[in-house]
């Protein structure tokens, strides 16, 4: 049964791509909707009409049904409801709470050039009685004296002194209303109980509060601003030098429901300490009031060590069937894939994958005609070891000829092989598995060497020991130039 008195609404733009911040945003009403017994509105931001093309509202839709993030009744668009945007503008214009300004940015920029202080607009055209018109805006008119203030649960009491607060635009120049005025009334007439976003929209705060009061809206809704997520320079996350898009850690191979248990971890975390646990428990210990407001680090190495366990966590079938859009678009031809050999791998390759985008990487060596070699592994067994490599190869194609075609046996041989040509323990297998797979980490070297099957066995070791000593060309990753800033 929901609770009727209790209503977050997650109100996004349409960007192309839901950010990390955003999808945080998301999941924290979520958790507080559901933990309450509540509602949560979906709310498209889309009055910038020329950016709100159908196909980047959909990726909204799309990221919050991955996460498995669901909402209460349909998402309401701004974009539907400009009239009551407008009524409201129209209200605070005949009623002197707002003026029409036809100041440009260079006029502010010139005025503030010639005063000095405080950069910002003045109030230029406050009592100029202008009327609306093309090219011209509304601006609120903010008050001279007092404060706007209000509590938030996970910050306390904050004020802001109205004298500081320039008189900002509602209604842009081309005539369509700000997300300020429409944020004022959509959360009135729409019933929201609590406002749980990001800390970055503070300041933007005492203004809705002072458009709610212009408009005669009485009761206020409950704040909630979520601290920064921050990257390990303890920056706040950018796409310039971030992975922030939701979308990224989705084509890697990233788990829903391990991205939604991290998520729910920067900022809040459960007070038995254990993180890695089920949504439904995360719903029913989310407590907003737990909320810290400390930046939240964004650990790309704990995301990876969650969604690991997560994988682990999955039926060997389940792991195979997730895995297999990535296998799709592995480099190796298609004829030569074949299912039964994966899945016979799959138990193992899931043991030590992080993300699903990683698995192709672990049974390559399997339905390529030839090793993809990793050139600094190459180089560091092949050429740095050339003498223990040239002996193993040798020792190997020679004893795998004949020897029965069994994991542990295979194994053991290498060992006694290495043994007997007085081959240190750590070089018995690494030319081995560097000639036949490409690599020197990856499934257990047993298993592949039985299901890459001997006679392609034999062939590679045959095909590595007439390069051992050849050096392989290391190709560094391409770093790009930031682009400098737009003055």
């Amino acid at each position: 049964m929901t609770n009727p008195s209790v209503r977050t609404r997650f109100a996004p733009a349409p960007t192309g791509y839901l950010h990390l911040g955003g999808a945080r945003t998301a999941l924290f009403n979520w958790l507080f909707a559901r933990q309450m017994g509540g509602e949560m509105i979906l709310r498209i931001e889309d009055t910038d009409i020329e950016r709100s093309r159908p196909e980047l509202i959909d990726v909204i839709f799309r990221t919050l049904e991955w996460l498995e993030i669901d909402w209460d009744g349909e998402p309401v668009r701004q974009s539907e409801r400009l009239g009551l945007y407008t009524a409201a503008a129209d209200r605070l214009l005949a009623e002197g709470r707002a003026y029409v300004c036809d100041c440009s940015p260079d006029d502010v920029k010139v005025r503030h050039e010639a005063r000095g202080g405080k950069p910002g607009y003045d109030g230029h055209c406050r009592d100029r009685g202008l009327d609306p018109g093309e090219g011209k805006v509304v601006r609120f008119r903010t008050p001279d004296e007092g404060a706007t203030a209000f509590d938030d649960v996970i910050r306390g009491t904050i004020s802001f002194d109205n004298v500081e607060l320039e008189d900002f635009v509602i209604v842009r120049s081309n005539g369509t209303p700000m997300f300020l005025v429409a944020n004022a009334v959509d959360d009135a007439d729409l019933g929201i109980t609590h406002v749980i976003r990001g800390e970055d929209l503070i300041n933007t705060t005492p203004k809705v509060l002072l458009l709610r009061e212009a408009l005669g809206v009485v009761d206020r809704p409950t704040y909630a601003h979520l601290p920064l997520i921050v990257n390990e320079q303890r920056k706040k996350l950018s796409k310039r030098r971030d992975d922030v898009s939701v979308g990224d850690y989705i084509d890697r191979g990233y788990l829903s429901d391990a991205m939604g248990n991290y998520l729910a971890l920067l900022g809040w975390g459960p007070s038995d300490g254990v993180e890695i646990r089920p949504m439904a428990e995360i719903v029913e210990r989310f407590r907003l009031e737990d909320v810290t407001s400390s930046s939240a680090f964004f650990d790309v190495k704990k995301l990876d060590h969650i969604n690991a366990e997560y994988i682990r966590a999955l039926p060997v079938a389940s792991f195979v069937e997730r895995s297999q859009p990535w296998l799709d678009k592995a480099p190796w031809p298609a004829a030569n894939f074949d299912a039964a050999t994966f899945e016979a791998m799959a138990p193992l390759v899931q043991e030590r994958v992080k993300v699903l985008g990683e698995v192709p990487g672990y049974v390559d060596f399997l339905f390529l005609d030839e090793p993809a070699f990793d050139a600094k592994n190459w180089n560091k067994v092949m050429v740095d070891a050339a003498e223990a490599a040239a002996t193993m190869l040798d020792a190997a194609a020679g004893a795998f000829a004949d020897a029965p075609w069994e994991a542990e046996g295979l194994v053991t041989l290498l060992g006694d092989l290495g043994e007997q040509h007085e081959v240190a323990k750590k070089q018995r297998q690494a030319a081995v598995r560097v000639a036949v797979t490409g690599r020197s980490v990856g499934p257990p070297l047993g298993e592949s060497l039985v299901l890459l099957g001997r006679d392609r066995v034999v062939a590679r070791l045959a095909a590595a020991r007439a390069r051992v000593g050849e050096p392989m060309v290391v190709e560094e990753p391409v770093v790009e130039e930031p682009e400098a800033p737009t003055p």
